[in-house]
């Protein structure tokens, strides 16, 4: 099979650091162009808007969409029309009934689509999830804590509606616990933290429930100083697992039992290469749609005002 032609569409600092080298390591694909407003790498041709990119290289076989989610669904149908795969970052949409619609389009054009959850491609998360088939949960904590300033600096699209707040990070805890755990979960109860000044919740503290009947917590921060944190504690009748690191570690009763080097976005290419070459979708939109509940059921408190500290 020839590499796929792919353009990365949205060039802003998940795609520097993440999607640039991920696919200059995989030999199955070849990096052909990029579509952003922002500077790129003088070695790459660079095109202004994703539609002009697509003009100048009609051989395109695929787009990775980086940019915000407020914006995805347009670009992702124009693909799908002009016969590319897509790969969606997370979240996959700003709202469920377009992913839906999205998935309907990639079957008409009979073209990959890819809802991807980076985080589910952490080194530990498939080794917890194997673990916990054998024991019976009790309950899950999440803990999901980080500084706004130092993973999204100046980005005001975030705060608005449709950038989700403390929820962008946190959709990536959930979108482990949706992989790792065999029973669904339903929002229950949660406060969202909201800035007076913001659209958006800068801290939330969730509590779902699973079918079995074990509480599923979640605490999410973007306030985070210091050490940042992204662990999921999980009890069951055979010790407590703790996902670690963002799911890089885990441990059993406090033990290490396996830490490895972060390789998730490495991971989530090969998982699209895959799905391109077998003809086949992977439309995940769980994750999301824990948070469109916890949107829509979710008790909102208004907090001091939020100003970037780095301005």
């Amino acid at each position: 099979m020839s590499a796929i032609r792919i353009g990365i569409v949205g060039f802003g600092k998940i795609a520097r650091d993440q999607h640039l080298p991920a696919l200059n390591d995989n030999p199955a694909y070849e990096l052909v162009a990029v579509a952003s407003p922002s500077r790129v790498p003088d070695s790459l041709p660079h095109y202004t808007s994703m539609t002009a990119m697509l003009d100048a290289v009609p051989e395109m076989d695929a787009v990775a969409l980086c940019v915000p989610p407020a914006v995805r669904y347009g670009l992702a149908s124009e693909a799908l029309a002009r016969g590319c795969h897509v790969l969606l970052e997370k979240p996959p949409g700003a709202t469920l009934a377009e992913v839906g619609e999205l998935e309907r389009q990639a079957r008409v054009a009979d073209r990959t689509l890819f809802a991807s959850w980076h985080s589910r491609h952490a080194p530990a998360v498939a080794p917890a999830r194997e673990w916990l088939k054998s024991r019976r949960i009790i309950g899950v904590d999440i803990e999901w804590k980080e500084d706004v300033c130092v993973w999204h600096p100046g980005q005001d699209w975030i705060w608005e509606p449709g950038g989700m707040g403390v929820f962008d990070p946190g959709i990536n805890a959930l979108s482990i616990a949706t992989a790792i755990l065999d029973e669904p979960f339903f929002f229950r109860e949660g406060v969202l933290a909201v800035p007076d000044n913001r659209q958006a919740p800068i801290a939330a503290d969730l509590g779902f429930a699973s079918a079995a009947g074990y509480p599923v917590n979640a605490a999410f921060d973007f306030r985070q100083q210091g050490p940042q944190i992204w662990d999921i504690h999980i009890e069951t009748d055979g010790g407590k697992l703790t996902l670690s690191k963002g799911g890089s570690q885990l441990l059993v009763d406090g033990e290490l039992q396996l830490e490895a080097p972060e390789q998730e976005y490495p991971g989530l290419y090969q998982r699209f290469a895959e799905l391109i070459g077998r003809g086949e979708h992977d439309v995940d939109a769980s994750p999301l749609r824990h948070v469109a509940d916890a949107f829509l059921l979710g008790r909102r408190v208004i907090v001091d005002p939020f100003h970037w500290q780095r301005d």
